[in-house]
């Protein structure tokens, strides 16, 4: 699919709540970090199913089952049925299913969430290399996964067996900071080996394909703090996406991002969804959005002006993307994002 160049952030008049029909919401650095909702996400998901838009919680994260995040995102506050949770392991175990006979072994590397995904395409999980398992399935175990689990894998993938993983996700927020991913163990794998997973989960296509055969949304709008992972999904996907900066991703990654994990829209948190976005505008050799204007120099980002921080970051993300092009901005930021404290 070919895609267009994104070089500024896009405006919209209706809130956007009100301009798709589907929030295609990540959770972790999105509506929760280290088990706590993040600040305004209950009022702000809240008011936005109340106005009709559908709620769809899409994470990586495969380590717990569908009720188990819907009971999570309840107890927070927001009123979810496990049909709204969409995770990499339900995208993995469609993806192994279409690949291995009905009834066939699967080796699980990680936690609930993988087994009971495997289960509801009639697979059957095992933890031995020695239970004659036809693939290797490997996704995020948590931090008490015991390392002889990688063992298992490497042992089962030495024999031939085909490997797949949930995802390949490097760090995982949590409450104390970022931690570990799935990633980052899969590397393990990689390493021990020399071979390569099939994966499922974002940016590829088969989690993108899951999320759509179980909401059915028509017009959908990808939410996340990773630019990596969600937004990059959105792209693959043909769809448009929001940043919210309240997890992984900061101002300066942001003006340093390639076309495929530009976001459609930028916004401080969840509350981005009630309203609506301010347009990015030509303005002389620069870009303005609110009080601000941004220009792109030979070696530096300069910015005038004052107002909303992020209208500031909006423009400067116009001068940055089309300054660089198709490439990534190494333009100098540090002191234009100073002016905005970011």
């Amino acid at each position: 699919m070919s895609q267009t160049v994104r070089t500024r952030p896009e405006g919209s008049v209706q809130p956007l709540s009100e301009a798709y029909d589907t929030a295609l919401l990540d959770l972790d650095g999105v509506v929760y970090a280290g088990g706590s909702a993040i600040a305004h996400a209950v009022e702000s998901l809240g008011r936005a199913s109340r106005g009709g838009m559908h709620l769809a919680y899409v994470t990586n994260n495969a380590l717990r089952t569908p009720d188990a995040v819907a009971a999570h995102l309840t107890e927070l506050g927001i009123p979810t049925g496990s049909s709204d949770v969409i995770t990499s392991a339900q995208a993995v175990a469609r993806l192994i299913s279409e690949q291995v006979p009905a009834g066939a072994r699967v080796l699980v590397i990680g936690g609930e969430g993988l087994r009971v995904a495997l289960r509801e395409r009639g697979l059957v999980p095992v933890e031995s290399a020695d239970d004659d398992p036809v693939a290797v399935v490997q996704g995020y175990g948590g931090p008490e996964l015991p390392w002889g689990r990688f063992a298992e894998a490497c042992y089962a993938i030495a024999r031939g067996v085909p490997w797949f993983a949930s995802n390949t996700d490097l760090t995982i927020p949590s409450a104390r900071g970022i931690a570990p991913g799935n990633g980052a163990a899969v590397e393990v794998v990689r390493i021990a080996t020399g071979a390569e997973p099939q994966v499922a989960g974002k940016p590829l296509p088969p989690m993108h394909r899951e999320t759509i055969l179980r909401t059915g949304a028509k017009r959908p709008l990808v939410v996340g703090d990773r630019l990596d992972t969600d937004i990059e999904g959105a792209f693959n996907g043909g769809v448009d996406s929001l940043l919210v900066l309240t997890g992984v991703t900061d101002g300066a990654q942001l003006l340093a991002a390639p076309p495929r994990h530009r976001p459609t829209y930028v916004d401080a948190d969840l509350r981005g969804l009630l309203t609506g976005q301010p347009e990015v505008v030509t303005a002389g050799g620069g870009f303005r959005c609110g009080g601000w204007t941004a220009t792109a120099g030979e070696e530096r980002l300069e910015l005038e002006g004052d107002g909303e921080a992020l209208d500031g970051l909006r423009a400067l993300c116009a001068a940055a993307w089309t300054a660089v092009g198709e490439g990534s901005c190494r333009l100098d930021r540090e002191k234009a994002l100073a002016r905005l404290g970011l």
